[in-house]
């Protein structure tokens, strides 16, 4: 007989269980799960972790900060650059000081950014007379202008140079006028915006650890490491019919972080002024795929099972969006398929409650509901 599930509620136990990290706005952001994630790590003897797309790095800043040896990996050059500054830094905050107080003071210029995504403030209107809405005003485009160009000039290290875009890139998020992506503007200036851009030193730490941080396809590197425990939360497309699936493309929500880095200039299109390669024919990730096989599986269900048999692993911590491609039934197949599921988490984001399932298997009832995160702890064949 099946046990009956049993909801255990965890905010109060663990809402402070976890250290700080830091990062921009970001609609992946697993921030409020991080607590849950070392929860579930602390199940198992592991030392090593991969985190196999890791964003904004917080994830796997955690990890290091709990004395976890972190191998961190993402396609999005911004992630790689974040991961630099936080998992490779040996230096203390003080040493940086003096490179961020030169860059706050370098004189505004007119630049590539101020020309395609810096806007007057028109009383408080974002649209300007070319009738598109920008992401910044203009009096913080030539502030971004002056210190790219500065960066650039300086040839610094590698990882001064992450620590500086770093750096850039939280200060920009703290004056920015979006809802957290670059996909589309606000019709009127948010109030953030017409506060002046300042850098000041990233909250850098250091671990005895030797981290380890990649940019590159996540099958490609499963085959070449091996780690105790994988954490995976893979980019789900939406489960939507209407939603268009560049829509849901990471790579086009955060076009700008990857211009901000890579200082590269590239040709632009439609309103918000996206780099050509986010367009949906050359960018997208197989886990979003919101296409279904000839055999009528979704191929983004299809990719999670081949990732999590390809990973050299013992243990993997999965998560789950309920609003995603791949359907609970589906993936509750492959992870039949996979290994034995030792625990489950659930986040219900409407009522903000967690809760630990005794019996596996009944996680099935509440993903049909929408706003619902998961978090697997399985362990492998």
């Amino acid at each position: 007989m099946k046990d009956e599930l049993v909801r255990i509620p965890l905010f109060n136990d663990l809402a402070f269980d976890a250290p700080a990290t830091e990062g921009i706005k970001y609609a992946g952001s697993k921030l409020k799960l991080i607590p849950y994630i070392l929860q579930l790590a602390r199940r198992v003897d592991a030392k090593t972790v991969l985190d196999g797309f890791s964003g904004t790095t917080r994830v796997s800043q955690a990890f290091a900060k709990r004395g976890y040896r972190v191998i961190c990996n993402d396609i999005a050059v911004w992630s790689e650059v974040f991961g630099a500054c936080y998992l490779l830094n040996k230096k203390e905050p003080k040493e940086y000081k003096a490179l961020i107080e030169h860059l706050n003071a370098v004189p505004p210029v007119d630049g590539w950014f101020t020309e395609h995504y810096g806007g007057e403030s028109n009383g408080g209107c974002a649209v300007q007379p070319d009738g598109l809405k920008k992401p910044w005003q203009i009096h913080n485009t030539r502030k971004l202008d002056g210190i790219r160009e500065e960066i650039e000039r300086l040839s610094l290290s590698k990882l001064d140079r992450a620590v500086a875009l770093t750096s850039l890139m939280l200060a920009l998020d703290q004056v920015d006028s979006t809802l957290g992506h670059f996909v589309s503007y606000l019709k009127e200036w948010s109030p953030r915006s017409y506060n002046s851009l300042r850098l000041r030193v990233p909250s850098v730490f250091i671990t005895p650890e030797e981290h380890e941080v990649f940019r590159t396809d996540i099958f490609e590197l499963v085959s070449q490491v091996s780690a105790d425990l994988a954490y995976f939360d893979p980019p789900y497309g939406s489960n939507n019919e209407k939603m268009p699936p560049s829509r849901i493309r990471y790579s086009s929500y955060y076009h700008l972080w990857t211009s901000v880095c890579l200082f590269d200039r590239p040709g632009l299109f439609g309103k918000a002024k996206r780099r050509r390669d986010t367009s949906d024919k050359v960018a997208g990730s197989v886990f979003e795929e919101f296409r279904q096989n000839e055999r009528g599986r979704f191929m983004a269900v299809e990719a999670i099972e081949k990732l999590l048999k390809a990973t050299r692993s013992r243990w993997i911590i999965l998560s789950y969006s309920s609003g995603g491609r791949a359907t609970a039934d589906e993936l509750n197949e492959v992870l039949d398929r996979v290994g034995r599921v030792l625990e489950v988490f659930e986040l219900d984001y409407r009522k903000n409650v967690m809760a630990g399932m005794k019996w596996t298997n009944e996680w099935l009832r509440d993903a049909e509901e929408p706003n619902r995160e998961f978090l697997f702890l399985i362990e492998k064949k």
